[in-house]
């Protein structure tokens, strides 16, 4: 990704450059060991190119950055009906917890952090270069 930000009511909350843009949701159930599991794998996804154009590199070694932003809305089952159910989600108070720990546990490795605002309503917008979006998720295995 070239570069992100995220607004709220106009105004500029969060900007990076290169890096990562992290639209992390908390399912319910979720806890400090899927918080872990993602603060370990995110910044070490070896998936920005190297000298030669292969995927070979993560954001630690391209010091790149993270915009984090709340998601709940990752959850929503269209399944039924027209109207999308998002009782999967983690409740607010433990989805903003584990969400905080998240962006701690990334700046605890060194890695620049920037965030939206929990709850608000913003404007994120992204410049994503090559075809790379990829979804997590910590309790799958694959």
């Amino acid at each position: 990704m070239k570069n992100a930000q995220v607004s709220v009511g106009g105004e500029l909350v969060g900007r990076i450059g290169r890096g990562l843009m992290v639209l992390l949701g908390v399912a319910e159930g979720d806890g400090a060991e899927d918080v872990r599991y993602m603060v370990d794998k995110i910044p070490n996804l070896r998936i920005f190119d190297d000298s030669d154009g292969k995927m070979n590199l993560s954001c630690l070694d391209v010091g790149g950055s993270i915009l984090a932003v709340s998601q709940f809305t990752l959850f929503g089952d269209c399944r039924r009906g027209r109207r999308p159910s998002f009782t999967a989600a983690a409740g607010p108070d433990q989805a903003n917890a584990l969400y905080e720990q998240f962006v701690q546990g990334v700046r605890a490795l060194g890695v620049c952090v920037e965030t939206g605002v929990f709850r608000a309503d913003m404007d994120v917008s992204l410049v994503n270069h090559g075809p790379v979006t990829i979804m997590l998720d910590s309790s799958k295995s694959f």
